[in-house]
């Protein structure tokens, strides 16, 4: 669709805030004109009968206009070039910019999420194709242990028989086992490119821009009828009639108050710009002694731990104030598998918001660290390079700027620890769309109920009803559940939310809908009773 433009400023049809995963799996899925399905064969026939209803309509407007020009043979049928997008991100210039200096920071070789996990709309196994496609299989880790949990038809059966059944065991096929490997990183972000390149997603579509304030009104160089979105960024202000919001979380916080001085000795594991900082650096480069402290419980902290020791950290403590959880994934299994619509059913018929926060906490039930991390940092708990603490939480911490070393007391099995150089904080982000800095105005314009952080959106995945700001990610949790975090949830929710937005669209354009009937209308959409459609036939006599 073009751009509604006005002498004075231009409005595009979407903008999205943020360039991760969940920005790029709704742009991705707005250029796709058929995904794969992600639930029913009822809404993959939507799909079907939704391009043949465009591409009938616009053969009609280009008849009447005169202008049946022929596309490129160079640009691919799948791409969408009436679309007005935009992305902000104030990572960088390019599409992942902050997940790919992430995973460079932390020595990343693969990812924890299995090979269905992507944000590619076209296949669920777009990634495993595209590893076998370009001959990158090598690059695949199996995830030992994973399905062995799981249990065969059969196996189950004869369990139940000898009375041997385990209770809550995921019902995922033996067949599925190609699924439970995990990517090489260079081999995720080579997909991620090819996915902008397949829908022209470049990087002229996307600037780097900080954004500090949205809000949704009448403005009167565009209309005094149709409110629009006023998107300001440090860089000036952007006008579009629907919004995407597709962050990560609030900004990253270190959970103990430190003073400004003492910032140089204490780092978040999102903040990190050079590893160990620049004076440790130094101090190992001459053969000294050091000591970095690790607190966080997650996968995260568990990288972090192994990267100090592999960079010649003499000795690394890692601390947690709970036990030691191990999984694969953030979630359960019951969560992840093919079989997941049943935890889904449960999560959406839930009656209340607070129920459906509650599952998601219970299902994602902290940090925990992978069986492959686990190895790695018992290897260096043997040789003496680590030492994990659990249970354990920071007493007093006093930092010495002229010698650059804290002197910190723990609560715990150990009170005490030696000089330590650094201490990193692999302690996540909040979850609190209320303190958004960029959503102040949202929430007092229009606000909407908070439950757990999470904003309360619609099952359409908007802001309100009457507010086209649709939320994709880790702020979608309540419509997406406890996966809404992962890739997994990037793609589900980049589909609802594309579902929403071309509704939208297509409603504004107006069009030939009146040629259809109503009944022949939902039944090729898959809306309502099928049988609906068969009252109006005659019967024969």
């Amino acid at each position: 669709m073009a751009s509604s433009t006005s002498s004075v400023i231009q409005v595009r049809d979407v903008i999205i805030i943020g360039a991760g995963p969940s920005g790029l799996g709704v742009a991705a899925r707005l250029h796709e004109p058929l995904p794969a399905a992600n639930f029913t064969d009822d809404e993959h026939r939507r799909f079907h009968w939704i391009k043949q209803y465009r591409a009938s309509k616009t053969t009609t407007k280009n008849q009447r206009k005169g202008a049946g020009k022929q596309r490129n043979a160079s640009v691919p049928s799948t791409v969408t070039p009436e679309l007005d997008l935009l992305a902000l991100d104030a990572s960088g210039k390019s599409w992942m910019q902050r997940w790919q200096g992430l995973f460079k920071t932390f020595d990343i070789s693969h990812l924890r999420s299995p090979m269905f996990f992507h944000v590619d709309p076209s296949e669920r196994d777009a990634l495993l194709s595209y590893a076998y496609a370009n001959d990158r299989s090598d690059e695949l880790r199996e995830l030992h242990g994973c399905v062995g949990k799981e249990l065969s038809k059969y196996q189950r059966k004869k369990r139940e028989r000898m009375g041997r059944q385990q209770q809550n065991i995921p019902t995922i096929d033996e067949r599925d086992r190609k699924d439970y490997y995990v990517p090489s990183t260079p081999l995720f972000f080579s997909h991620c490119d090819c996915i902008v390149d397949r829908y022209q997603l470049s990087d002229t579509m996307l600037s780097q821009e900080q954004v500090e304030d949205i809000r949704y009104d009448y403005v009167r160089d565009f209309s005094d009828e149709q409110k629009i979105f006023c998107i300001k960024t440090n860089k000036g202000c952007h006008y579009s009639k629907i919004a995407v919001l597709a962050i990560g979380g609030n900004p990253p916080q270190i959970p103990y108050p430190l003073k400004p001085g003492e910032m140089e000795g204490a780092t978040h594991a999102m903040d990190i710009k050079a590893f160990p900082p620049l004076y440790m650096q130094k101090k190992i480069a001459n053969k000294a002694r050091t000591n970095v402290l690790v607190v966080g419980g997650g996968l995260t902290s568990a990288q972090i731990a192994d990267l100090a020791a592999r960079r010649g950290v003499s000795k690394v403590w890692l601390i947690m104030r709970g036990p030691l959880k191990i999984k694969h994934f953030d979630i359960g299994l019951e969560w992840v598998g093919k079989f997941r619509n049943v935890e889904h059913a449960q999560f959406w018929n839930s009656e209340t918001a607070d129920e459906r926060c509650k599952k998601i906490m219970d299902a994602r039930n902290g940090g925990s660290i992978t069986p492959y991390y686990k190895k790695i940092v018992e290897k260096h708990i043997a040789t003496g390079r680590v030492d994990m603490l659990l249970h354990t939480t920071i007493d007093s911490m006093k930092w010495d700027p002229s010698s650059k070393i804290w002197d910190v007391s723990l609560k715990g099995e150990r009170q005490d620890l030696p000089p330590i150089d650094h201490i990193y904080f692999a302690t996540g982000v909040g979850t609190n769309f209320e303190s958004l800095p960029c959503l102040q105005s949202m929430c007092h314009d229009y606000p909407i109920e908070n439950c757990g952080g999470f904003p309360c959106i619609t099952e359409k995945m908007a802001w309100r009803k009457d507010v086209p700001l649709f939320v994709a990610g880790r702020f979608a949790a309540l419509q997406l559940g406890p996966g809404a975090h992962n890739l997994i949830g990037a793609r589900i929710g980049a589909d609802r939310i594309a579902w929403s937005i071309q509704e939208m669209l297509g409603t504004e354009e107006g069009g030939d809908r009146a040629n259809w009937t109503q009944d022949k209308f939902n039944y090729l959409t898959g809306r309502g009773s099928r049988y609906d459609a068969l009252a109006n036939i005659p019967v024969a006599g």
